[in-house]
């Protein structure tokens, strides 16, 4: 389970197991999955109080854990968050191996919905169809509607749904990339679930985060979400062909992430009309390069 936000595995299924009948997506891929009544009794609360500021607002982050869970102390979860991690990072370094073997440079994009994460992928797939072999690992609560997308470019795409799960982690991506076609030094795209806070913490074996804000957000989403964009190595600000219509400080936007992450890197990127793209592939191959490199001694 995540401690951030509870989440669970929930219906999580790989395109295909959908048509299983045994399945818990069914052939309703909305309705949860059937469990059985229960009560709970005896639960006591640990004391906690969030912190109030003299206008009454209440954060509940400042305790050990970094969260608040209702009938949790800090301990427990702590204790939880801890153990979940620990087996995550464990597959994530296999992963890590696997991929460093076949000299692979593996993305981890992450994003809040709707900044334009696939769009950027197939844009990005189009430019290097041909040069780069790449394949694409898509993660969603539910549809294939994107991996579709991805497919359209001619590149290799595996959709993993998460159910109620807020995010991937590195089983899911063991267990997608065995049905991926990966070649040598090519590029491993992960595209996770759109959420900016509990992707952060989910090791998958990646070279880097790469988070993904778009100038229909707001300019102060790093200082909100900022695990996430202190645990990135680039920053991609998309849509700034908007920008003429919004009231968008992209200096502010810039200082802030810098302010929780003075190494990150920010490029300016329009997706749709090209501004930037040619700066984002000549990351990509920078990162490609030093990906084999690494793995080659160099």
């Amino acid at each position: 389970m995540c401690t951030t936000c509870g989440c669970g595995e929930g219906n999580r299924y790989i395109e295909g197991d959908e048509h299983n009948p045994h399945s818990a997506f069914r052939s309703a891929p909305f309705a949860p999955a059937a469990r059985p009544t229960m009560k709970i009794t005896g639960l006591k609360t640990p004391d906690f109080s969030p912190r109030e500021t003299a206008q009454g607002d209440l954060h509940y982050g400042h305790g050990a854990a970094g969260t608040h869970a209702p009938g949790m102390s800090q301990r427990r979860m702590l204790e939880i968050e801890l153990d979940v991690l620990d087996k995550n990072n464990t597959l994530a370094q296999q992963n890590r191996a696997s991929f460093a073997a076949q000299r692979q440079l593996v993305l981890n994009l992450v994003s809040s919905p709707g900044s334009g994460k696939t769009t950027l992928l197939t844009e990005t797939l189009k430019r290097l169809h041909g040069q780069v072999p790449c394949a694409v690992v898509e993660g969603d609560q539910q549809t294939v509607n994107d991996a579709a997308r991805i497919r359209e470019t001619g590149t290799p795409a595996i959709q993993v749904n998460t159910g109620k799960g807020c995010h991937l982690d590195a089983q899911m991506i063991h267990d997608a990339v065995q049905r991926l076609p990966l070649a040598d030094e090519g590029i491993l795209f992960i595209e996770n679930v759109g959420n900016l806070v509990c992707p952060a913490s989910f090791d998958l074996g990646e070279r880097c985060k790469v988070a993904v804000l778009s100038v229909t957000e707001g300019e102060d989403k790093p200082l909100k979400y900022p695990h996430m964009f202190a645990a990135s190595t680039l920053m991609i600000l998309n849509k700034v062909d908007l920008l003429p219509y919004l009231d968008f400080d992209v200096d502010k936007c810039i200082a802030y992430a810098r302010e929780v992450n003075p190494q990150i890197e920010i490029l300016l990127v329009s997706a749709t009309k090209g501004d930037g793209m040619d700066q984002w592939l000549a990351w990509l191959e920078t990162q490609r390069c030093a990906s084999a490199s690494r793995t080659n001694g160099g």
